[in-house]
């Protein structure tokens, strides 16, 4: 099996592109991952963990009037996270991760409420909510498999265009219990 951190990294040097992380609920482990392997430098910029709300908007540019009227958890917070890591840290790529991993829910969302989100060259944006069961460990491992993921999928799909692609939309992932409706 393929690690996706090392085929993200590839295809990411192979591009001469480069990423960076904004991650709340998992708290570091999406960076962890990717600089676990070797030769991480030449496309890893760096990440932001933003795990306090005020953090989100005053470090990753989130809007406060969408944290104060949605919380934390809210796909267009992810798109956000994404956008703001990629300008603050100056890469190609930004990556992000927003959820509840529990053992108590947040901002009237349940447990295993997850969105990550990924922001490319020209602004493009894409956004996939989850609903994931399991212990807070679990829920986030399985955050950071779909992170990575949905990086590699933007990657070689070459999702590089503006918003408005028919490509650039919510999309959604059971992870295990059930589908998110953004």
């Amino acid at each position: 099996m393929t690690d996706t951190a090392a085929a993200v990294l590839r295809l990411l040097d192979e591009r001469g592109a480069t990423l960076a992380v904004a991650e709340s609920l998992t708290g570091g482990l999406v960076a962890a991952r990717l600089t676990a392997v070797p030769g991480a430098s030449r496309s890893f910029r760096g990440s932001v963990t933003a795990y306090a709300t005020e953090l989100k908007a005053r470090l990753l540019d989130v809007d406060p009037a969408l944290l104060a009227e949605h919380g934390a958890v809210d796909p267009r917070v992810a798109r956000e996270m994404a956008a703001g890591v990629r300008s603050r840290l100056g890469a190609d790529w930004g990556l992000a991760t927003t959820g509840v991993a529990g053992p108590d829910p947040q901002d009237g969302k349940p447990v295993g409420t997850v969105y990550v989100a990924v922001a490319g060259p020209e602004g493009f944006l894409e956004a996939r909510g989850l609903l994931l069961s399991g212990d807070r460990a679990g829920i986030r491992a399985r955050t950071v498999s779909v992170a990575l993921d949905l990086l590699e999928h933007s990657l070689v799909s070459g999702l590089e265009t503006p918003g408005e692609s028919p490509r650039a939309k919510d999309r959604e992932d059971s992870g295990g219990k059930g589908c998110l409706q953004p």
